[in-house]
């Protein structure tokens, strides 16, 4: 197959010619073509590695009226993922080697894309007893995260931090002390006293992250913290980071475009964990990307029936969908900072999240010969998000009714075309 006029990372056109699921050549458009291949007109779209999620809820076992692996994985593929790591939070939880077996064997069968089970720290979730790691680990899990719960217990976070440096493991943490977090809902500040919602202090994650790196430091392991939503939060991982300590990232795609002014609004769509929170925590993130200290966007993609959504503020579930449109999103993030850069979009979407997650030998690779064939191709078109165009079983997507520029028009995953826009859903 030989896509013509592609733009890889963004730059000039070129032929791509794909056999065997690998990248064979990049040849200028008025190279010859191999005659045998199919041809795909392509003219104008820009190509991009196939971007990984380090934090994905697919809601299956349990949840399946929200979300399904099918459904989730069919939304990664539309938003230009072949790989996402599946949150331990399922019913039953992923907490033991048979647990993420299982889910392998799952997205075996429904997965549009790779599916890569994220093991509880602790049994049930619960923060009181450490789960297996090391059998996890042996049955294909290489994160560790409690996420949707913050594993507060600092001993246990130690314990945690030990046994995953022993085979090269990350722990993943949600940051956010129970007892200065309490039962906040809404990002203190303005927001939370217009609305008279429970206040969710940015101090709750600060002083979380800030303990780790420690602990990080001190065990020599993998720390990765997840979805960082405060300037403070940036400043304590560009500190650690200036140590040499091994910490890393993420940040998500709605904490780097939305602020608690949304939130003010009592709409259930802006209802996260953590909270949306200021215009200048927004911008603070935005620097942080853009200066190395948060290694990944991460779409913390959490469906939620429209039955739960419809509650009243404090009584529906934290969490948005975003799998289908971060990569629009993080353009125009970067576009309004005037430094969209398409080897940046590579780095935070596709190349750091799959060195984190310990799949870099197959994915987050360069598009390059000898290399698998696994892209995205983005098309620069105005599109709106509506309900009708998702490909997700939820529609709790906050942007909803916004308009974006840049669009995920076909993903392929080793040379096998897994998404086309405007195929059937």
């Amino acid at each position: 197959m030989i896509l013509t006029g592609v733009l890889p990372y963004g730059g000039p056109p070129a032929d791509v010619l794909i056999s065997d699921g690998k990248f064979v050549s990049f040849v200028s458009q008025d190279q010859a073509r191999n005659p045998e291949a199919q041809v795909v007109d392509c003219q104008g779209l820009i190509m991009m590695p196939g971007f990984v999620d380090l934090h994905t809820h697919l809601r299956e076992p349990g949840g399946e009226a929200a979300e399904t692996i099918s459904t989730g994985t069919r939304s990664a593929t539309a938003g230009g993922y072949t790989d996402v790591f599946a949150m331990a939070n399922t019913d039953p939880v992923t907490d033991s080697a048979e647990r993420v077996r299982n889910l392998v064997a799952l997205a075996n069968l429904h997965g549009a894309c790779r599916v890569h089970p994220v093991g509880a720290l602790t049994k049930n979730l619960e923060g009181n007893e450490s789960a297996p790691y090391a059998e996890m680990a042996a049955a294909g899990a290489h994160i560790f995260s409690d996420d949707g719960r913050c594993l507060d217990n600092a001993n246990l976070t130690r314990q945690g931090l030990q046994a995953v440096a022993a085979f090269g493991g990350v722990l993943a943490q949600h940051a956010q002390s129970a007892d200065l977090a309490g039962q906040g809902q809404i990002n203190a500040g303005p927001a939370a006293q217009s609305t008279g919602i429970p206040a969710w202090l940015g101090v709750a994650e600060e002083t979380i992250i800030a303990r780790d790196a420690i602990l990080a430091a001190e065990t020599g392991a993998h720390l990765h913290v997840c979805h960082i939503s405060t300037r403070r939060s940036a400043d304590i991982v560009r500190w650690a980071k200036s140590q040499g300590w091994p910490v890393t990232a993420e940040v998500t795609p709605h904490h780097l475009l939305l602020s608690d002014e949304l939130a003010a609004l009592a709409d259930t769509r802006y209802k996260v964990n953590p909270p949306l929170r200021s215009v200048d925590d927004v911008l603070a993130l935005r620097a942080a990307l853009l200066d190395g200290t948060i290694d990944a966007v991460a779409t913390d993609h959490a469906p939620h029936t429209a039955e739960t959504k419809a509650r009243n503020w404090c009584d529906a579930p934290f969490g948005m969908t975003g799998l289908e449109t971060a990569l629009s999103v993080v353009a125009k993030v970067l576009e309004d900072a005037e430094h969209l850069d398409w080897n940046l979009v590579a780095a935070v979407m596709s190349e750091a999240p799959a060195r984190i997650g310990g799949i870099s030998e197959f994915a987050g690779r360069p598009l390059a010969v000898g290399e698998p064939a696994s892209f995205c191709l983005i098309e620069d078109q105005q599109w709106t998000v509506t309900s009708e165009n998702r490909y997700s079983k939820s529609d709790n997507n906050p942007f909803r009714g916004n308009s974006f520029r840049y669009k995920v028009v076909a993903t392929a995953l080793e040379g096998r075309l897994v998404h086309l826009a405007n195929e059937s859903r």
